[in-house]
């Protein structure tokens, strides 16, 4: 079954909307699903990781008791699956009852020193999911989002680069501002308004509205 499956979805001739449709009849696929991240054959890892990351979005208790293998991913040597592993992880911290996540929060946030724009603005981009499931981490996820305005620039993350990526922390606070502390608000406040002389347009105009709505 497990070779069939990752053999049709090799050659087309199943789709990765089909494969979730099998998967959430059978959740007993979602070692299969896993196995094919492993496959040498592109169409099939990013297609099962594309599967996984969406119906842990949709049904994160069912993947949960595979947070392990997903945290495994994270050390992919294929960028995208570490960025379908960041975006599954921060979807299953909702479920997250033994605190796997936690014990894994240094390694997490080491991807925003990462040399690659996109794993960077992953790692900001869902933070916000993992705020709102996990409150009490809210004062170390905000220390590490101040920390991008002093990443360092690298031949795949420029300073416009970091510019996009203050401009996704920007977004990110706006989904937990209202759970900081005072002393936390003024530190992101100021992060902000550092923003509005920006040359990136869609970032100082973001930084105007967060200043507008929580100032």
């Amino acid at each position: 079954m497990e070779n069939e499956l990752l053999v049709k979805l090799a050659d087309k001739t199943l789709t990765k909307d089909g494969l979730r449709q099998l998967v959430e009849q059978d959740f007993g696929l979602v070692p299969v699903l896993l196995q094919g991240t492993c496959s040498q054959k592109a169409a099939v890892r990013y297609g099962c990781a594309k599967v996984l990351m969406d119906l842990s979005a949709e049904y994160p208790e069912r993947l949960y008791p595979y947070m392990d293998s997903f945290i495994g991913l994270l050390d992919s040597k294929y960028r995208i699956l570490t960025w379908n592993a960041l975006a599954i992880i921060a979807n299953l911290t909702k479920v997250d009852k033994e605190q796997k996540f936690d014990a894994v929060f240094d390694k997490y946030y080491g991807f925003l020193n990462n040399e690659y724009m996109v794993t960077v603005a992953n790692t900001v981009g869902n933070s916000g999911k993992i705020a709102l499931a996990k409150p009490y981490l809210i004062p170390r996820i905000t220390g590490e989002l101040l920390k991008v305005e002093n990443i360092s620039v690298t031949p795949h993350l420029t300073e416009e680069c970091k510019r996009v990526i203050a401009e996704g922390a920007v977004k990110t606070f706006d989904v937990f501002f209202d759970k900081l502390e005072e002393k936390e608000k003024k530190k992101v406040l100021a992060f902000v308004e550092r923003q509005l002389d920006s040359s990136r347009r869609t970032l100082s105009a973001k930084a105007m509205g967060f200043l507008e709505k929580w100032r």
